[in-house]
C-alpha cells in the first residue's frame, strides 16, 4: 500500500499538535516523557517539531496519558478547533 502525501492542512495540524505537546511537557525531560509514553525520544522530538505530523493514534493516546492531557484536547487542537492560544504556543 502506497501512502499518500500529507496535505498542507495535515502538516499544519501536526505542527499544532506538536506545539501543544511541547507546551504540556513544559519543564519535564523529553526522554522521561518519551519513556513514559513508550516511544523513543527521537520520535517525541519529531512530533514536537512537526517533522512527524501524523503520528499513530496509539502514540498520541500514550503521550496524552504521560502528559495528563485529555485525548479530546489533543484531537481538538489537531482539528484546529478554538482553544486558548497559550495551549499551542
Amino acid at each position: 500500500m502506497v501512502r499518500q502525501p500529507l496535505t498542507p492542512e495535515q502538516i499544519e495540524a501536526g505542527r499544532r499538535l506538536g506545539a501543544l505537546l511541547r507546551h504540556a511537557r513544559a519543564g519535564r525531560d523529553l526522554e522521561e516523557v518519551a519513556h513514559a509514553a513508550g516511544i523513543s525520544p527521537e520520535t517525541l522530538r519529531k512530533i514536537e517539531t512537526g517533522r512527524l505530523p501524523s503520528p499513530g493514534f496509539g502514540t498520541i493516546v500514550c503521550l496524552g496519558e504521560a502528559l495528563n492531557v485529555p485525548i479530546q484536547e489533543l484531537a481538538a487542537i489537531w482539528r484546529g478547533n478554538d482553544l486558548p492560544l497559550e495551549a499551542v504556543s
